[in-house]
């Protein structure tokens, strides 16, 4: 017989689904400490470099810590949360599409019994895939937003926020260009999902089983930051490519192939520009996986509360 997932360790069945928008504004609440990390994250996978050192030493907090000085002393403080807006957008459709689902889903597949790891696996990737489809044309106007002050002035797009930025692509460029890089948004939503949400959930159960940890703050800390080891890691290379892709101005980006891209950035800048931005991109997702998880636990205990 398959493992059985503990959802809770005072009941012999899944809880009922929680309302879907818990995810998302969880998600939101998160992305406001975790904003400026996601810009240097960003700012990091589009620099390019013409001689690149081949050690990993350059993707460590020193990057991190001269950029983000570098964004506040060329760019003014308020740069570091450029985008907001279509950070926000994107946590909006994105998140409350992934996390609502995969709980709904959960609670289908499931039904009056805990969930395997199998099923953890099914209702996390198809939940990915509809939450990384959805959330791709807010995150286009994202990545163009925060990384928009690296770019010489005279290529810079000064949207004014996510809803301009979308205006202005349909008008200027075309409504397609917001599907750019749907492919690796997706896959990129999929392997988040699965890694940040299934490992969450395989974490929790440990800490409350053969741990016996307490249902409770220390315990829903300590899984979500193992989780957002785990997602950083797995979604690292797909993040990269992603970001470069939705980066590229229309009038220079002719549709190249990915292998394309990545045969490229192996050549040029080598194996470890995969991992641009890893560290930023765990002290941004660690933040923002530990406030998700934490809030989002906290909706749960108030609305069981009301429930029950």
């Amino acid at each position: 017989m398959a493992a059985r997932i503990r959802t809770s360790p005072s009941s012999s069945s899944p809880s009922p689904p929680t309302p879907f928008w818990f995810g998302g504004a969880a998600s939101c609440v998160a992305t406001l400490v975790s904003h400026p990390f996601d810009l240097t994250k960003v700012r990091l996978q589009t620099l390019t470099e013409k001689n690149p050192p081949r050690h990993w030493l350059h993707l460590g907090p020193n990057s991190m810590i001269s950029i983000m000085w570098k964004i506040v002393r060329t760019e003014g403080p308020s740069a570091l949360y450029s985008g907001l807006s279509a950070s926000l957008l994107r946590q909006g459709t994105y998140s409350t599409i992934r996390f609502g689902l995969y709980e709904k889903f959960k609670y289908v597949v499931a039904k009056d019994e805990k969930p395997t790891f199998g099923q953890l696996l099914f209702c996390s990737t198809a939940a990915g895939i509809l939450g990384g489809a959805s959330g791709n044309p807010s995150d286009v106007v994202n990545v163009r937003m925060q990384n928009d002050g690296q770019l010489p002035p005279s290529q810079r797009r000064n949207y004014k926020n996510a809803i301009d930025g979308m205006l202005r692509i349909c008008r200027d460029e075309g409504p397609g260009v917001l599907l750019k890089g749907l492919g690796w948004s997706t896959n990129r939503a999929v392997i988040m999902t699965v890694s940040q949400m299934t490992s969450y959930d395989l974490f929790k159960d440990l800490l409350l089983g053969p741990l016996k940890f307490h249902d409770g703050w220390t315990t829903h800390f300590g899984a979500s930051l193992l989780a957002a080891l785990v997602a950083t890691t797995a979604c690292s290379p797909l993040d990269v490519i992603k970001t470069r892709i939705m980066a590229a101005a229309a009038k220079t980006d002719k549709r190249i192939p990915a292998l394309t891209i990545i045969r490229h950035m192996h050549r040029t800048e080598g194996l470890s520009s995969f991992f641009k931005g890893w560290t930023p991109a765990f002290i941004r997702l660690g933040p923002q996986t530990i406030v998700t998880f934490i809030v989002l636990e906290q909706f749960k205990k108030y609305w069981h509360a009301i429930y029950y």
